[in-house]
């Protein structure tokens, strides 16, 4: 018994040994876990908070040295986030298939200020609700990124239907957004060799159903969004600032027809372990109203005309400290104007000390 019993092991390793052999790849896993203590005036609650999360990562070669690699992220208390699947070639650059991840295309720059940690408007502030250029990132996705040329590259991504779905295979998300139809976004993205001057700017343009029904307006223009951003990096100082710009069609009175942000950052690295950071961002919303009146020959007019802007304003200072796979981090946040409503304010004194564990 023990002798069939080793003759079916060795024949079951070897079975093994082939599919392994067969698959030439990796499967690497990587994880962190961050526990927060938040202070808000003027709340009330439990202030201890905690998120986790895991990242896979498949890599393999193809012949002649070229790699691809499937990435698939389950963020904190989701049971799967997003995935996407990269494929890079030795010379025709890196094509991505992205299931919404919002890194594609302008998503990957809707704020890429210097920071010690967060961005101004992730540091724990309720209720801002801003609207951010994601382009045809936040939709299953396809992407081109060109080879570096002159420290420069140009990424391509389209959406055949930028509705904001994530598709499972053999799925399509039929009728998520009738609103919207095919997306594109283009993206330049350089600078020096050294890394001393960093540049971006990029647009997206989505089709949209240009239909009219009783009391809506036609449609005249796409959705379009746009961001341009620069960076200086000095030695251990990186001072950077970037906008961004939304215009949305609509046909209703009192919907919104533009979204604005700007963002700068200053950031200093103390040394190898501890950084500082000052930041600051504004939010801009633009809406429409009616005006009736008469013209010269007494016709009843009818038309939109622009509100005056509601504004968001925030700035956050911030401190890391980080050893190995274990940080601290603080950040104090101010925000006015959260929801973009005029005459509020977030609570004046907003901190939340953060420590994180990487693995």
């Amino acid at each position: 018994m023990n002798k069939l019993t080793k003759v079916g092991l060795s024949a079951l390793c070897g079975s093994l040994a082939s599919i392994v052999g067969a698959n030439a790849g990796t499967l690497d896993v990587s994880g962190s876990a961050t526990a927060t203590y938040t202070n808000v005036t003027g709340t009330t609650g439990n202030p201890i908070g905690m998120a986790s999360g895991m990242t896979f990562t498949g890599n393999g070669e193809l012949d002649g040295g070229q790699t691809f690699k499937l990435a698939i992220t389950h963020a904190n208390q989701a049971t799967f986030s997003v995935a996407d699947l990269t494929l890079n070639t030795n010379n025709s650059g890196k094509f991505v298939l992205a299931q919404a991840t919002g890194g594609q295309g302008i998503g990957g720059y809707d704020d890429n200020m210097p920071t010690a940690w967060e961005e101004v408007w992730g540091t724990g502030i309720s209720g801002i609700n801003a609207n951010f250029q994601k382009g045809v990132g936040s939709s299953t996705n396809i992407s081109w990124t060109s080879p570096s040329v002159a420290n420069t590259t140009i990424q391509l991504a389209y959406a055949p239907d930028n509705d904001g779905a994530a598709n499972n295979n053999k799925a399509v998300s039929g009728a998520t957004s009738n609103h919207f139809a095919s997306g594109w976004d283009v993206v330049v993205d350089g600078g020096t060799s050294g890394g001393e001057l960093d540049f971006f700017i990029g647009g997206s343009v989505t089709e949209v159903a240009k239909v009219r029904g009783p009391g809506l307006k036609d449609l005249q223009h796409n959705h379009e969004e746009g961001v341009v951003g620069l960076t200086f990096n000095v030695g251990p100082v990186s001072l950077g600032g970037q906008v961004s710009v939304e215009r949305l069609p609509t046909q209703s009175v009192n919907s919104t027809n533009y979204y604005g942000n700007s963002s700068w950052g200053l950031a200093f690295n103390v040394n190898d372990n501890l950084s500082v950071s000052y930041g600051q961002t504004r939010h801009v919303q633009v809406k429409t109203k009616k005006k009736g009146g008469k013209s010269a020959k007494g016709a009843l007019l009818n038309h939109n005309e622009y509100t005056p802007k509601s504004w968001m304003r925030g700035e956050s200072f911030q401190v890391a400290y980080t050893v190995g796979g274990v940080g601290v981090k603080y950040a104090n946040t101010n925000y006015d104007n959260t929801g973009y409503g005029f005459d509020t304010k977030a609570p004046s004194d907003n901190s939340i000390i953060a420590v994180t564990l990487a693995f």
